[in-house]
């Protein structure tokens, strides 16, 4: 074994966020995955100390797909040295962008409102990094194809398969000395609604496999009746129905089943708003890359037709103030950020709104926070009560349940040496890896956080 192969855990190891793993090689290094730390505060700390690992001796990264958790980080990355190609699929390129564009300025804002008001405890409060680092990042990004073997060096190559867990998402085959290692991302579940069928891996020598939801299954019940059920009981109170959504996928999600139930005549012709100018980006996305949806592009350019896409804050803050029914899907997701929050300022204590959650909502988040049954939340520097119904939609989840992934590995023929479990909280990591080697028999390795294990080169 050469002390040389190693694999570093530098994120998403016991907790489901800032996926980053260092694979190293003779002295190459590839980091797969660059994400941010998102949830509960202890997490966000650390993307503010140094990295690890000297981003200036990173040869290459590869991305799985444009999540913040999975790319956040990566204008951290160069503002402390890194300077190599990062390689991903086309859409992931586009939506890497978007991304770190909102990310920034998000961050510049935060800063600026925590300095203006004094709640931070920095003095002066600043962007973990700001929109001039997102354009030295930018042009790192090179979009490759799916399907398609590239080589980095000698001993190292890759290969890009389809996920459907957002547009863009991968798995990534890395071809190492004649072994495989497969890195899972995100899993996307069958017979996803807009996305083409997910690929599964074949061969497998090294698996890391995501654990979101490792330790329970979705719901069988459709989406589209849960919706109309929770749409139709909203409206009786009166109020607007106020959706905290992920600006990739979810928000599109959304907008499309909202068009089902409408169109069927199973709701109302609510006035339907998109609040997100992230999600509208996004929107556009799914236009440019049909080969990436199940669906005609002539369906999605009419689900978008009958959406009001608001582009100023002045809108925001008007449709904040209004307290008549409507549908307004704002992110984000977790409500940790996002125009979301004007609306949870103006509602959270309105007894006749109604707040959707979409899927998983992690640790440390607002939406978790709901979710949890919360009386009160802060914003701000000020806590705000509760009286807002609160509806958690289960059904709506873009990662696989335990039983999908376990499907998702099934045409991997030979045993794997080796299984990481990883990108989940422990109770579900662990329950997968019981589950693994109760269905495939399968030994499987719950890492923990900067934990480096040599790999059987």
């Amino acid at each position: 074994m050469n002390n040389k192969d190693y694999i570093q855990f530098l994120g998403a190891a016991g907790t489901v966020t800032g996926s980053k793993y260092l694979l190293s090689v003779d002295g190459f290094n590839v980091l797969i995955d660059s994400g941010m730390f998102q949830g509960l505060k202890e997490l966000r700390l650390l993307n503010w100390v140094d990295f690890p690992f000297p981003p200036a001796k990173i040869d290459a990264v590869l991305l799985t797909h444009g999540h913040l958790d999975h790319v956040g980080y990566l204008p951290r990355l160069v503002k402390q040295g890194f300077k190599n190609p990062v390689y991903c699929t086309a859409p992931t390129a586009d939506l890497t962008e978007i991304v770190l564009k909102d990310s920034a300025k998000l961050q510049e804002e935060d800063a600026e409102h925590a300095n203006k008001y004094g709640y931070s405890k920095h003095k002066p409060a600043l962007p973990l990094y700001d929109t001039r680092d997102v354009e030295k990042t930018l042009p790192l990004l090179n979009a490759v194809e799916v399907d398609k073997f590239y080589k980095l060096n000698d001993n190292i190559g890759f290969t890009y398969r389809k996920n459907a867990h957002i547009p863009g998402a991968a798995f990534i085959e890395v071809d190492v000395k004649g072994k495989r290692i497969v890195f899972s991302g995100d899993i996307g579940r069958p017979h996803d609604p807009m996305l083409v069928e997910r690929e599964r891996p074949k061969k497998a020598d090294i698996l890391f496999t995501e654990s979101t939801y490792g330790d329970r299954l979705h719901p069988k019940i459709p989406t589209e009746k849960v919706l109309k059920n929770i749409i139709n009981k909203a409206l009786e109170r009166h109020g607007p129905i106020l959706v905290s959504s992920f600006a990739i996928d979810r928000a599109q999600d959304f907008m499309y089943v909202i068009h089902k139930l409408v169109k069927k005549g199973e709701i109302p012709d609510l006035p339907v708003y998109l609040d997100s100018p992230m999600a509208t980006q996004v929107s556009k996305l799914f236009l440019k890359y049909p080969d990436w949806l199940s669906i005609d592009k002539n369906v999605i350019r009419e689900v978008f037709a009958n959406v009001r896409f608001v582009t100023s804050i002045q809108e925001t803050f008007a449709l904040a103030r209004d307290k008549s029914p409507k549908i307004v899907i704002a992110s984000s997701g977790m409500m940790n950020g996002g125009r979301i929050l004007h609306y949870l300022e103006k509602h959270l204590g309105n007894s006749s709104a109604t707040f959707i959650l979409p899927g998983y909502q992690a640790e440390g988040t607002r939406g978790r926070q709901l979710a949890d049954g919360a009386h009160e939340i802060k914003l701000h520097g000020k806590f705000f009560e509760v009286k807002a119904a609160v509806e958690h939609v289960h059904t709506m989840s873009s990662h696989a349940d335990q039983r999908e992934l376990i499907t998702w590995m099934e045409k991997i023929k030979n045993k794997p040496e080796r299984v990481y479990i990883v990108h989940g909280e422990p109770r579900s990591s662990d329950a997968l890896r019981v589950k693994i080697n109760y269905v495939y028999g399968w030994k499987c390795r719950l890492p923990v956080f900067l934990e480096k294990d040599r790999l059987p080169f």
